[in-house]
Formats: structure tokens, sequence, C-alpha cells
């Protein structure tokens, strides 16, 4: 039974989850996250959420087949839908766009009420699940980014508070690029946002020598902004 194993990216979110927590896992694929988090000792109990046919009878199957029915209750529907105002303490959205991600906080934020940390694993559009929250005083407390099977991923750990305070005087590069992560600057980090700034420089590049339009122009403006914030955080 303790033979499960994670992926790399998932095993660092489960390290995230506060011991004893009662945890939801939104859009759970197999509900390998839960099952892993209450066999290593991590969590009391869970509700696994997947809102597609498929993957909601594989995380059934796999809660019964680890014979943890009595403490990972699978349920289907669309994001926190899934959830009861309390039955949880913490959550975790992992292996979804930035803006999926978002848009399932927005949708049920009322659903948060007694929840403490949220876990979050954007595969990519980081930057919205910071600004989310941002906007709903919400305030990181950690960050990773690792490289698993050739992709890098974030991972961003959030608590009530002040959701300012990690950014100081650089709200515009954190939101980016991370206001934990530019600190650290580990070999992911830098590998990400080199990769990224030679991609953004090639289309600034095709831009500035094309027909300029208002729309291009202000593009090619955010573009070379995001460029600057980049090579500033890199150096």
């Amino acid at each position: 039974m303790n033979e499960l194993k994670l992926s790399k990216r998932l095993e660092e979110v489960v390290k995230s989850i506060p011991k004893g927590a009662r945890i939801a896992d939104i859009g759970s694929d197999h509900a390998y996250l839960p099952c892993y988090a209450y066999l290593q000792g991590y969590i009391t109990e869970a509700i696994a959420g997947e809102v597609v046919e498929g993957p909601f009878q594989s995380a059934k199957d796999q809660v019964k087949k680890v014979d943890l029915e009595n403490v990972i209750d699978v349920r289907k529907g669309n994001g926190l839908a899934v959830l009861e105002k309390g039955e949880v303490d913490c959550v975790t959205i992992a292996g979804m766009g930035g803006t999926l991600i978002s848009t399932i906080l927005e949708d049920g934020k009322e659903k948060l009420e007694g929840v403490t940390r949220l876990i979050l694993q954007p595969n990519i559009g980081a930057i919205n699940v910071r600004k989310w929250l941002l906007d709903n005083e919400w305030e990181i407390i950690d960050e990773k980014i690792l490289e698993d099977e050739k992709r890098i991923y974030e991972i961003v750990v959030a608590e009530r508070g002040e959701a300012k305070k990690p950014y100081g005087d650089e709200l515009e590069s954190g939101l980016l690029v991370g206001p934990v992560l530019r600190v650290e600057k580990n070999e992911a980090f830098v590998k990400k946002w080199t990769h990224e700034l030679a991609h953004l420089k090639q289309i600034a590049s095709r831009l500035s020598s094309s027909a300029q339009t208002e729309e291009s122009k202000q593009k090619l403006a955010r573009f070379q902004q995001e460029i600057k914030l980049i090579e500033e955080v890199l150096v």
C-alpha cells in the first residue's frame, strides 16, 4: 500500500501541506496526491474533486485500491463546488493553467471560508495566480520552482494575511517571476527565465521590424517592459 509513487512536482506540493490537515485536492485526476499524502502521514482526511467522468472513476478506483475509502471522499463536480464551507483547512490545485486555477478560486470564493492554506501548482501563467492571491488578501508564504521530466514547474503557497508584504517595492517583477523565487534564484529559476528572456527578445525583434499599428506598438511596449524586468532579476 505504501508503494504509491508521485511525480517530483506533486511530491513538492505534498511537502507544503501542514501536518494533520484536512485537504481538498481539486482536479485530483487519479487521486494520487491525497492517497500519497495520507499514506505519508501528512493529512487526516481528504476530498478529491474531479469534474470529468473518466478521471473521477479512476480516482474512486485508486482510493479503493489502497483501502482509503473511509478517509478520502471522491466527489464529482466543478472546482470548489464539491466542497461545503468548513470541511477542509487546506486546498491543493495542481497541474492546470494559472488562468483556470484563478477562475476556480474566484468562482468558489465563498467555499474558502475556514481554509487557511492554498497550495497552487500552475503549469503556465503563474502570474495570474499571484494576481488573484494579491487581489483577495492571500499572502504568499513560500514558493518553489523545480524541473521534473524536462519541464519547469512553479508552486505557490499562500495563507491569509498581508498580500503585498512579500513583494516589497517590486510588485511588478514579483508578480511576473515570484516574490520568493526571485530572491532564491535557483538553477531552475535561472533556466526558465533565461529561456523566457530569449523568447521575448525574438518576439520583440519581430514586432519592432514589422508594420506599426497601435496594437502592435502596445504589445511591443509590454514585451519590452517584461524583458527589462527579467534582465534586472537575472543580474
